[in-house]
């Protein structure tokens, strides 16, 4: 292939999309055994009326549901219905296990083969590798612990006694919904943030700049809402109302503060983010020792054919948009030469 597109999220589909109009040879693999990325894993009682909001991939729109439709079909249903209006090479379910490099080509090892290409696009997001924080005496609890890509929805806890640790979006929709049945505790590590108005187009370029401004320097990309704080909906504010500082240690039946608070629990349900789904580029040693991966663009720096699309500036669906057309007219550029001599 000209290209390995691995991922058929917003970012992968963005990308083969534009690889198509390049007129470049390519394929799309894809972990996932139907179309939709990590919306298909989205929980049930996650409505389209509390998704931020969801551009339109290139080429075709998106056609508003219902606000009272999961957004785990709605979006998967329009991802599917832009594979097939497109036609887009897509091979799954393929698990890829590693990439390696040999003669200026790359390797792609999966559980289905392996393909070689001139240029590799890595659009796998975050879904796959959520971030568990450790904290002394977490083994001992006698709890359920739990993750928020493990959430079905609140009517498991009902009568229980939960703690919700995080501080990102996705804790407070969890810790309002969960309220309504069990007795919940909301922890956070610093104290929440809220944005005042509208998310404009120039504060998202503020926020964009800097999170590029990190990768660039081969830093870990920080999470949106470290960026740009919480939206400072009536939810979100009533909780921030209920809100704890970050307990120091977990014991069997609860967690515990050092100045002697205490509060018992049967669940605690970890809303602590995800990290970038890049284990299987290990074989290309492209960390820094700032333990991010140096970029430009969408461009590592290290292996200027690899390009990674939803990661850092381009991780949101209207980034992920605009990095895989970035993302396509450089790999073009790159690969012009190699292109003419065959």
């Amino acid at each position: 292939m000209d290209v390995v597109v691995i991922g058929a999220g917003q970012a992968g589909l963005s990308s083969a999309y534009f690889l198509r109009r390049a007129g470049l040879d390519f394929v799309v693999l894809d972990a996932d055994a139907a179309p939709g990325g990590a919306w298909q894993h989205r929980w049930p009682t996650l409505r389209m009326a509390t998704v931020h909001g969801i551009f339109d991939l290139p080429g075709m729109h998106f056609d508003p549901p219902s606000p009272d439709e999961p957004a785990a079909t709605a979006v998967p249903a329009y991802f599917a219905a832009y594979e097939r209006e497109f036609d887009l090479p897509i091979r799954r379910p393929v698990h890829v296990d590693a990439v390696t490099k040999d003669d200026d080509r790359f390797t792609i090892h999966t559980d289905a083969g392996r393909w070689t290409a001139d240029a590799l696009i890595n659009a796998t997001g975050t879904w796959t590798t959520p971030f568990w924080p450790h904290y002394p005496g977490q083994e001992t609890f006698l709890g359920r612990q739990l993750h928020t890509a493990n959430y079905r929805g609140p009517d498991e806890f009902a009568g229980r006694k939960v703690v919700v640790v995080g501080g990102g979006t996705s804790a407070v929709q969890l810790v309002t919904e969960i309220s309504t049945v069990a007795t919940t505790t909301w922890v956070t590590r610093t104290t929440p943030i809220f944005r005042e108005g509208p998310f404009t187009q120039d504060w998202g370029r503020m926020v964009v700049a800097m999170v590029d401004e990190r990768v660039r320097a081969g830093l870990p990309p920080e999470s949106v809402v470290g960026v740009t704080g919480l939206a400072a909906t009536p939810d979100a504010l009533a909780a921030a109302q209920r809100r704890q500082p970050m307990f120091d240690r977990i014991t069997p039946d609860g967690v515990a503060w050092d100045d002697g608070r205490f509060v018992p629990a049967d669940v605690i349900l970890w809303c602590t983010g995800w990290r970038a789904s890049l284990d299987h580029l290990t074989p290309l040693r492209l960390r820094e020792p700032g333990g991010g991966i140096r970029m430009d663009g969408t461009r590592v720096v290290a292996e200027p054919r690899l390009h990674l699309v939803g990661y850092g500036p381009s991780a949101s669906t209207v980034g992920a948009n605009r990095a895989g057309r970035q993302a396509v007219q450089e790999i073009k550029e790159s690969l012009r030469p190699a292109v003419a001599a065959r």
